[in-house]
């Protein structure tokens, strides 16, 4: 049983919202997961809490939410992580970059 840590679309047409779940390699991308340990919303949004001059300067961002503890251990008892979600673990300090091969 081959268990991926991956991505699954939810949200609207042309707004594309994705939970980052671990399940099995062979179910459905929508398919029930094992577990859902984390969110991806791949449109940057400006903070909110800021004065009007301070809003025009800052800069967006992609609100990426993740549990640690858990990618920690699904990753411990042999999850293998997408390509995608590779890339957002990398980001989050819980994998090391992916070596390139050479061609």
């Amino acid at each position: 049983m081959v268990v991926r840590i991956r991505l699954a679309r939810f949200g609207n047409k042309h707004q594309p919202f994705y939970n980052i779940i671990v399940a099995q390699a062979r179910s459905a991308r929508d398919s029930k997961p094992l577990e859902v340990i984390g969110t991806l919303n791949p449109f940057p949004q400006r903070p909110t809490n800021l004065s009007e001059q301070e809003a025009r300067t800052a800069r967006a961002y992609k609100e990426i939410s993740l549990d640690r503890s858990r990618v920690k251990y699904w990753l411990g008892v042999g999850a293998q992580p997408s390509d995608p979600v590779w890339r957002i673990l990398n980001l989050a300090g819980l994998v090391q970059q992916k070596q390139q091969s050479p061609k």
